[in-house]
């Protein structure tokens, strides 16, 4: 009977307790037993595969829901949330090209990687996100391509408002539906985190990142200044008060959650529970948190600016002042377009290296690097990613709150 209080303590402890205790086990497991850790990546691989399968239906569901029953004269904070995220990726490539020209990282440039199709231009990348909008919703939903069910979903609930009351009552109790299961599978993260700790330890390692510590610091470095410094800064900006108690809740239940799951889409479904726990508006969290997922990429952002300098400066490339304010730009544009999927900035890295000339050979064999560090880099810059889409939908509702207030 020892299954009885177990699950009482399970009921009693904190989520972010039992993560906690799940990364300490997996770590100690990694270490003492890792033919055992090697086995138990399948509780990592079942969770994300659970995260992966219900978040496009969960942002389909739960937006047709939110608007078809929205209230007349109710308004949403698209707008201010849009503008936080702008501004949130544009700082966040300021400060990894600052911070790469103050302390220039080089790489070991030996194979390219083969098999990947980098985009040839911004232009390509703008042009294959209007394509993500205008895709088929089967389509949409079988590949998370989370533009078109966004697309599709707010088509569909704008329609649904001149439809009958019983209809619109139909999509709310899917709605709560799909909730309960997303609450479900979030009950499963302690699990899932322990599988993905052991097996990533056991089979990666530390020893294989050591090569690159200059470089992992410049970019963990610039995702903990972004975190911790700039986007308080802009919390503050907006509600005008202490920003840490919302940031760091939102670094704890969602960055640390991200951070193992490596995707942004994976995310969603958590992002969307502390969204329902915080009482936020849920027409204004259905669209602007997946929305987020998809173009909101401060970490994708760094990711690229510190890699292309990197090459840059491995090749001996000088760097002039208007060209790296171009980088600026062309990072915050080319992380908008990067999927939220583990390693989806890296294959923008050819496009901004072409900014400095560098050949595609070459930009391929940085790519390549990425995935090596990427065990750390993709992590924390999910983390980065993901918290960042509740922190921005929180501030800007609390922002409207207190305008109302």
């Amino acid at each position: 009977m020892l299954h009885r209080p177990l699950l009482r303590w399970v009921q009693r402890t904190s989520i972010v307790t039992q993560i906690i205790i799940s990364l300490i086990l997996g770590t100690l497991l990694a270490l003492f037993w890792p033919e055992a850790a090697a086995r138990v990546e399948i509780l990592g691989t079942l969770f994300i595969s659970a995260l992966k399968a219900v978040a496009p239906i969960l942002v389909f569901i739960l937006v047709i829901s939110a608007i078809s029953n929205q209230q007349p004269g109710q308004t949403t904070q698209l707008k201010p949330i849009l503008a936080l995220y702008l501004i949130g990726t544009l700082s966040a490539a300021i400060v990894a090209v600052i911070a790469s020209m103050a302390l220039p990282s080089t790489l070991v440039l030996k194979d390219a990687a083969s098999g990947m199709a980098a985009p040839g231009g911004i232009s390509e990348v703008l042009l294959q996100v209007l394509k993500n909008a205008v895709d088929n919703p089967v389509n949409a939903l079988l590949h998370a391509n989370y533009i078109g069910i966004l697309v599709w979903a707010v088509g569909v609930g704008i329609a649904l408002r001149q439809g009958a009351e019983h209809t619109r009552q139909v999509m709310a109790d899917f709605s709560h539906g799909i909730t309960l299961i997303i609450q479900a599978v979030i009950r499963l993260a302690p699990l899932g985190i322990f599988g993905l700790v052991a097996s990533t330890i056991a089979t990666t390692g530390i020893k294989v990142l050591a090569g690159y510590a200059h470089l992992l610091m410049v970019l963990v470095g610039c995702m903990l200044f972004i975190a911790l410094v700039v986007n308080p800064a802009i919390v503050w900006w907006k509600i005008r008060r202490n920003p840490y108690p919302l940031v760091l809740m939102c670094l704890r239940e969602s960055g640390v959650t991200a951070f193992f799951t490596r995707s942004s889409a994976a995310n969603i479904p958590v992002n969307m529970a502390i969204a329902k726990r915080l009482n936020l508006d849920p027409t204004t969290c259905g669209v602007a948190i997946p929305l987020g997922a998809t173009i909101n990429m401060a970490g994708a952002a760094i990711t690229i600016s510190v890699l292309t300098l990197a090459a840059a400066h491995t090749l001996g490339i000088s760097v002039d002042i208007p060209t790296a304010i171009l980088l600026c730009v062309v990072s915050a544009i080319c992380a908008c377009g990067a999927s939220g999927v583990p390693g989806g900035s890296l294959l923008l890295i050819p496009l901004a290296c072409s900014l400095f000339g560098i050949s595609n050979d070459v930009a391929m064999q940085v790519v390549a690097v990425g995935f090596i560090i990427g065990v750390l880099q993709d992590s924390a810059e999910t983390a980065l990613n993901s918290s960042t889409d509740i922190i921005f939908t929180t501030a800007a509702c609390m922002a409207q709150e207190k305008q109302q207030g």
